[in-house]
């Protein structure tokens, strides 16, 4: 099973710059995507044999979630249930009966931290969402969550501490995540690999190597045997963050 996740920082744009091409040739079973900027209607997708599904922001042009799934979900669940939380369509929860697979896209705490707090509360009700659902069957869950875990996931950790994103909170709260029960896919295949999944559109960045990465997949521990590979493609342009993908085996 072939998993791919990528924050497309405005679909729309992304599709002028070969969304469709990467898309086709992927071929994934499950592709999620995150920071769509649309809102229902702006964009008329055409993916035969994947069922689609949606979370829009209330604000117009702003994060919003989607997966595309050859197999059909026995539920789908739009956001956490939590109205303060639901706003920015930032989750989409799809119940298969063997499994979850959950799409995020993590709140980014901004200059100046001024959202961290918010951030912080998120992270607790996001946490809570994920535990709940893993104590009844085994769950992926991918996207940007807007964190560099450790040093080796940023390019310049020490003059990025405390930037949004590599706060010590921020980190704290993604050690809190796989503690519960959850694996980093990337860094459990590759325990040394430096790669990243975003770099800044400023300074020629993504030239320079200059990057982060921010962009995952985890499973439940009770997939750990199952997973066969995990894969950045650092290759694929179109956004300011690339693709990320995980391989699965699951028995199908």
């Amino acid at each position: 099973m072939k998993l791919i996740s990528w924050n497309v920082n405005g679909l729309r744009a992304c599709v002028g710059k070969g969304f469709s091409e990467y898309f086709n040739a992927m071929d994934a079973d499950v592709f999620c995507l995150q920071e769509t900027k649309l809102q229902e209607g702006q964009i008329d997708l055409e993916l035969p044999g994947y069922f689609q599904y949606w979370n829009y922001a209330v604000k117009k042009g702003y994060s919003g979630t989607a997966i595309f799934t050859k197999r059909k979900p026995v539920s789908v669940q739009l956001g956490l249930a939590i109205e303060e939380h639901d706003q920015e369509g930032r989750l989409i929860t799809l119940e298969y009966p063997e499994y979850y697979v959950i799409t995020v896209y993590t709140p980014n705490s901004q200059d100046g931290l001024k959202r961290l707090s918010y951030r912080m509360e998120w992270e607790e009700a996001f946490r809570d969402h994920l535990t709940k659902l893993a104590k009844v069957k085994p769950v992926m869950v991918c996207g940007d969550m807007n964190v560099a875990h450790e040093e080796i996931d940023l390019k310049n950790p020490k003059t990025n501490h405390m930037n949004p994103g590599f706060t010590d909170e921020e980190r704290e709260k993604f050690t809190k995540l796989l503690n519960a029960g959850f694996i980093d896919t990337f860094r459990y295949m590759y325990p040394d690999t430096q790669t990243f999944s975003w770099w800044s559109y400023r300074f020629q960045a993504r030239d320079k190597g200059i990057g982060w990465r921010i962009d995952y997949f985890l499973t439940s521990k009770d997939l750990e045997s199952k997973i066969t590979d995990a894969v950045i493609h650092t290759e694929v342009l179109g956004s300011d963050h690339c693709p990320v993908e995980l391989q699965i085996s699951l028995g199908e």
